[in-house]
């Protein structure tokens, strides 16, 4: 048993040195066809418990560099693209955690946000990272970007497309205030003409409302708020009463009459 473990330790430490940072069981079966499934498991297990891997999710390991050994887990950013291309899952690195990628994060996330497509995945708490996976039906990578990691490239939400999921999934980041919060910072990032007629079309046009309610009215990003207008005036002219905080009663509150927002919340950023 010592001698497969250290056969199967060579082969781990033979993919690191050629820039791999994960594998798959599928892959150690194929490599290892002489040795039992219970053997594999029991020599990955020992690996696991010397803190040379970790399993990040069912069938997939990581590879822990020497600088990870002491938390036992390497940061999610290094093999997010490995595990979705593991799972076949179209997705991108969203909300906080693609904040934080353009220095908007304002706090270090606590949670690393990955969008894919549906089904859904569930998610991950292992070693005091959580990956929270949150499914959208249809991922367009022409709103994503490619971003360098040591570990490779990851798909990224472009600025626009990060300001308006952290509107359509608030409540998975703490609600419209740290929302509004993040998208200050944001903001700086954001192209106005990169709100194309596609991006626009792709989400529900309350986010797009909201969205540009935000930067007027709370942020005072007057000049960015105002194209954003003409652009969604232009694919939805008159737009629909809707309510800034959705769930929330409605009766009794004004409506804001350039965004047509029925203002249900009352919004505060911690900045």
């Amino acid at each position: 048993m010592g001698r497969s473990n250290n056969y199967l330790l060579h082969w781990i430490e033979n993919l690191q040195a050629h820039g791999k940072n994960s594998f798959s069981l599928k892959q150690v079966r194929e490599n290892f066809t002489d040795l039992s499934h219970e053997a594999i498991s029991l020599n990955l297990t020992r690996l696991s418990g010397k803190k040379k891997i970790a399993s990040v999710y069912k069938g997939f390991y990581v590879i822990i560099s020497p600088e990870y050994s002491l938390q036992g887990m390497v940061p999610p950013i290094l093999f997010i693209d490995s595990l979705m291309n593991h799972l076949k899952h179209p997705y991108y690195v969203g909300l906080l955690s693609a904040a934080s990628l353009y220095g908007a994060a304002h706090q270090r996330p606590q949670e690393f946000f990955v969008i894919s497509q549906l089904p859904a995945i569930r998610s991950v708490h292992k070693k005091g990272n959580k990956i929270n996976f949150i499914g959208r039906l249809v991922i367009y990578e022409k709103f994503l970007e490619r971003r360098k990691t040591p570990a490779g490239y990851v798909k990224v939400s472009s600025p626009e497309l990060t300001a308006l999921d952290l509107l359509q999934f608030e409540r998975h980041i703490g609600g419209l205030n740290r929302a509004a919060t993040v998208l200050d910072e944001l903001s700086e990032s954001i192209k106005a003409e990169n709100f194309t007629r596609d991006l626009i079309l792709s989400v529900p046009v309350v986010m797009v409302q909201r969205l540009g309610y935000i930067l007027e009215r709370i942020l005072k990003k007057i000049d960015l708020a105002e194209i954003l207008f003409q652009k969604i005036s232009k694919e939805h002219p008159g737009l629909n009463r809707r309510p800034l905080k959705a769930g929330w009663p409605v009766k009794g509150y004004r409506t804001d009459p350039k965004w047509n927002l029925i203002i249900n919340v009352e919004i505060e950023t911690d900045l």
